[in-house]
């Protein structure tokens, strides 16, 4: 009997990474024998590379290595040239601002960021959000993306369940109270069954004990002197006693017949008159019930999927932020930093594209962005334009237990450690470094050893790399000479430093870094083989288009191919192609190649596109349908962002209605 599934789903599709690896060169050999170029050779081990990044046949890091052994046995470069892209000063300014945002995780200063902006943020639903955003934003500028959504999740699973138990618990509250009404009625109506049943036994002889109580000696001396009630009493003393221990028994009897329906004949009357209207509400004590219960029920489910909701919303948000995050500084993702290489390796003359050039373009966009992703899902989750929307509504109960929880976790950190204060101060100081070495309007730092040292470049990979070793220098804790703390007890020991190689080589992510070699050996190898030039040929049929919509277009078709591929390994494909139909086209470069770069990072439709989008879909369980629909429109705002923005702001930055004199030179030399 055949395998249910057919011959495909038990033969093939079991093994179609290994018949990828296979049918795929075969397929393709066609092409470097019929055209028997070095530019058709380099075409081949591209399209190859593509088709395994694409379908991860291979893993990433493995599929970057192949141009180590196919550049060299293809003829396109030689094994030395090849590998020495690999650890351009690129990578290594990736490598150092790896370092110095791991070492921001080490000592939790991340997660104090976090905390600080939410508490001051808000603590109503949309507040929340904002707050969230904007922090994952800034974080994802600096650490990566991954890290900076990871920490987020736990935060915002602790304050919704503060937010919405706080909810559940006044509903539950006030139902409590509607259920202690109802049963001091009811114990107000079946007081009596209850006496008839022992309460009002217990009651009469409680009373009778305390009104006896005043002689209770004396009764036990009669009780010991004589068994029986008739006895006559041996003085006159002791006959006084007995009569006054009688009539205190005859009184406290009458008095506690009061206590219960059963204790008189007058309370068995007055029971039978109200025995029917006891019964009567008794039914309706009983349907108040059952209806109470219903609303609890309804209630909590209410509440369970607002909260489902809100986490949904939240963690999108949370995404959404980390990628855009990226965009905004050089170091924030890899495809800035492959244009950033592609530029270096193409054009001999500064660009004018720079750590500051870059923030300064970009962080409007992000910005924006995030803003409309804020506004996005405040319409899908919240109902911005209901006004009676459950989700957004907000008690100051709710927010003060909210933010009382921020508070808590908040301290809980304690006073900002020496370790922390370290880190940060290392931190700005790379940042202003980075800012300030060429900044294009005045002059940066690194031309003081530009003209010291004649023919001496300082990139930003040596600020990092500085910054670097100094976090491997500097104490973590000051317990040592003058700084430690004469009634300490314990021995002097050696202070670590803020930063040890093991956390680093854990947290590293020595694939991407491959990855950006990969991409930068298949830039250099289709530069030298004259495969870009071929292809910018092939595209100046564009130069029939406006060249606004030709950047929208270029940029959409980015974020649609950056779905289902690496963000770095679609900017390594990407930039050198665009780089050179820029250039055919008489375009700015910067025109094409940098919302492309931005447009890497736009990925918001499927979970496999980022590590964040996987992070957020396993932790809220939604569906691929409702995060493609809401990652849709972003990538469709984020696009239209991207085009206005170069338009605007990078026309005025960067001067891209001209073709600029490093790009005309470049042609020259090709030329």
């Amino acid at each position: 009997m055949a395998p249910k599934g057919g011959c495909f789903q038990s033969h093939i599709a079991p093994y179609w990474r290994s018949l990828v690896l296979v049918v795929l060169p075969l397929l393709l050999l066609p092409l470097p024998v019929v055209s028997a170029t070095s530019a058709a050779r380099c075409g081949y081990v591209i399209l190859i590379m593509a088709a395994y990044w694409m379908t991860e046949a291979l893993p990433l890091a493995i599929t970057a290595l192949i141009p180590v052994f196919a550049f060299p046995l293809l003829g396109i470069l030689s094994t030395g040239e090849c590998c020495l892209v690999y650890m351009k000063e690129t990578n290594m300014m990736f490598l150092g601002g790896l370092t110095v945002a791991i070492a921001v995780e080490h000592c939790n200063l991340h997660k104090r960021i976090a905390l600080f902006v939410i508490l001051h943020v808000g603590q109503s639903p949309r507040r929340l959000m904002a707050g969230f955003m904007l922090t994952t934003m800034f974080l994802s500028m600096w650490i990566s993306n991954t890290a900076s959504t990871a920490m987020m999740v736990p935060i915002v699973d602790a304050i919704l369940v503060e937010l919405y138990a706080t909810r559940s618990k006044k509903q539950e509250e006030n139902a409590t109270a509607i259920d202690m009404s109802v049963t001091s009625g009811q114990n107000q109506l079946e007081l009596s069954p209850a006496g008839e049943n022992g309460v009002s036994d217990g009651h009469n002889k409680k009373e009778r004990a305390e009104a006896g109580g005043g002689g209770g000696t004396t009764t036990e001396v009669v009780t010991t002197k004589s068994t029986s009630l008739t006895a006559t009493p041996p003085d006159e003393e002791c006959r006084a006693l007995r009569d006054m221990c009688f009539l205190a028994t005859a009184y406290a009897a009458n008095i506690g017949g009061t206590g219960s329906l059963t204790g008189t004949g007058p309370n068995l009357v007055v029971k039978g008159v109200l025995a029917s209207a006891i019964d009567t509400n008794n039914h309706e004590v009983e349907k108040e019930d059952k209806i109470t219960d219903e609303e609890i029920d309804a209630a909590n489910a209410e509440v369970f999927r607002q909260r489902h909701i809100m986490r949904r919303a939240l963690l999108l948000g949370v995404a959404y932020s980390a990628n855009v995050g990226g965009t905004g500084v050089v170091t924030g993702t890899s495809p800035n930093l492959v244009l950033m290489a592609v530029l270096q390796d193409s054009f001999s003359e500064p660009t004018g594209l720079n750590f500051a050039t870059w923030m300064a373009f970009n962080v409007p966009g992000m910005i924006l962005c995030v803003i409309l992703a804020w506004i996005w899902l405040q319409v899908l989750f919240m109902g911005l334009f209901r006004k009676q929307s459950p989700i957004q509504q907000s008690t100051p109960e709710r927010t003060a237990a909210v933010r009382r929880l921020i508070r808590q976790k908040y301290k809980e950190l304690g006073p900002m450690t020496h370790h922390e204060a370290t880190v940060l101060t290392l931190f700005i100081i790379l940042v202003l470094l980075w800012l300030f070495r060429a900044p294009e309007f005045v002059p940066g730092w690194s031309a003081w050893f530009k003209d010291a040292f004649e023919g001496v470049e300082v990139d930003d990979a040596t600020p990092a790399m500085l910054i670097v070793t100094l976090l491997f220098i500097l104490p973590a804790r000051l317990n040592f000479w003058c700084f430690r703390n004469p009634k300490d007890p314990e021995p002097p020991q050696p202070s670590p430093a803020c930063m040890n190689w093991q956390v680093v080589h854990e947290k590293i992510p020595w694939g991407v870094v491959l990855l950006l070699g990969g991409g930068f050996a298949m830039a250099e190898g289709a530069n030298k083989s004259g495969l870009s030039a071929w292809l910018g040929d092939q595209l100046v049929a564009f130069d029939v288009m406006p060249k606004e919509a030709i950047v929208f277009v270029v940029s959409l078709m980015t974020a649609m191919l950056t779905e289902v591929a690496s963000n770095t390994a679609t900017a390594s494909i990407l930039l050198p192609v665009l780089k050179e139909m820029a250039l055919n086209i008489s375009v700015n470069p910067l025109y094409l190649m940098l919302p492309a770069a931005v447009c890497c990072s736009y990925a918001f439709m499927l979970p496999v596109a980022t590590p964040p989008n996987a992070i957020v879909f396993s932790a809220a369980n939604m569906k691929s349908a409702d995060m493609m629909k809401a990652g849709f429109i972003m990538n469709i705002i984020c696009v239209v962002v991207i085009t206005v923005m170069i338009n605007t702001l990078g026309v005025a930055l960067f001067d891209l209605q001209h073709m600029p004199p490093w790009a005309n030179s470049t042609i020259n030399a090709l030329n």
